[in-house]
């Protein structure tokens, strides 16, 4: 499949993601790429990860294979009316937004739906923005399809076979299965953690303890709430039915944890802890959903001088590269102090075998 022409249209986070995995994986891709902000584009063109800069939506997109909507959803209709102009009877018209039936029935409206193959790579990061874009983020994470009822099938079969080239798996779902979907398993939790985070603001004292000491789990369950504000606010607005009729939901489900715990009814909190911890444990381990799976590990050492040291130099000298540290002081939880985080599995677990054998107290952490 070498010896395609992309163009983005947006190059932040998701974009500049694919736009990176597509150089890596088929390195004769040409790409093409636009984004409001010049200074993103120059970047991309600077990191060899775009061949040309396109100053607006015009001609320079006429001999694109593929063409990736990448910006906001409030851009969609500006962005398709432009797109119309230019688009080859040949390309395929896709996006990586995470509300599909709204672009469907935008791309309708716009006369180009018997192009279009809707695209959602689950994956993302708190950060956003090309400035954190990387090719890994996509790697076995699942990239759902939306196929209108007029897509060509050798099109869409091209498309299915080119996410596969770029590292991630390939779903197929109509858009309204996919919004049903996601609005339980990645627009509700972003829902929730800010509500907890919030929850928490406004609880605390006024020397801030509660800020102070969280850590651990409540961490761990809030990490999505440091995601882009504006963009979270677009998706409620794009798939708001499906997120009323979920957080009606799961308000009846906290009212009845409410009352579990007020009567002190020991079996139906034991019942919810349970049920929920051996559904927990039965998902697919892979680096899907609305935040990349981390590689993280957890190690105990003393709090002397030296450990830390020790432990990052016994991974250096075998190669392995460390993608975030932190330090744990308080004990909520089992795991120790030192908390490692690894780019990839691999990584991880040659980790986890090397310090184990240093007879270092390690854990992974899912």
């Amino acid at each position: 499949m070498s010896g395609l022409t992309c163009g983005f249209i947006g190059l932040g986070l998701i974009g500049g993601s694919i736009a990176r995995a597509l150089r890596e994986a088929l390195p004769n891709t040409r790409i093409i790429a636009y984004d409001i902000n010049e200074e993103t584009v120059a970047a991309a063109c600077a990191d060899k990860v775009a061949d040309a800069a396109a100053s607006s939506i015009d001609e320079t997109f006429s001999a694109c294979d593929y063409i990736f909507l990448c910006a906001p959803v409030s851009c969609n209709d500006e962005n398709l009316a432009a797109v119309k102009k230019v688009i080859s009877p040949d390309c395929v018209l896709t996006d990586v937004g995470s509300v599909k039936t709204s672009i469907h029935r935008h791309v309708e409206a716009a006369g180009l739906l018997p192009q279009f193959i809707g695209g959602h790579p689950m994956a993302g990061s708190e950060r956003f923005g090309y400035a954190n874009s990387k090719a890994q983020l996509l790697r076995n994470a699942y990239y759902i399809l939306t196929p209108s009822e007029k897509a060509d099938p050798d099109r869409l079969a091209a498309y299915r076979d080119l996410v596969e080239k770029i590292g991630a798996i390939p779903l197929i779902l109509s858009c309204e299965e996919h919004d049903f979907i996601t609005a339980a398993v990645s627009h509700l939790p972003h829902v929730l953690a800010s509500t907890l985070v919030n929850l928490v603001r406004d609880s605390d004292s006024p020397e801030g303890i509660m800020k102070q000491i969280a850590a651990g789990g409540f961490k761990d369950i809030t990490r999505i709430a440091s995601s882009s504000p504006h963009m979270w606010q677009q998706i409620c607005l794009s798939n708001s039915d499906n997120i009323a009729s979920l957080l009606e939901r799961y308000i009846e489900a906290l009212k009845a944890a409410k009352t579990a715990v007020e009567e002190k009814n020991a079996q139906v909190l034991y019942e919810l802890f349970d049920s929920a911890r051996t559904y927990r444990d039965s998902f697919i381990n892979t680096s899907s959903g609305p935040i990349k799976r981390s590689y993280e590990i957890t190690v105990e050492i003393a709090d002397k001088p030296g450990p830390l040291a020790a432990v990052t130099a016994l991974l250096a000298r075998n190669g392995i590269n460390i993608k975030n540290i932190g330090i744990t002081h308080n004990r909520e939880a089992a795991e120790g102090t030192m908390r490692l985080e690894f780019y990839e599995e691999p990584g991880m677990s040659k980790a986890l075998h090397l310090l184990k054998q240093a007879g270092y107290d390690v854990k992974a952490v899912f």
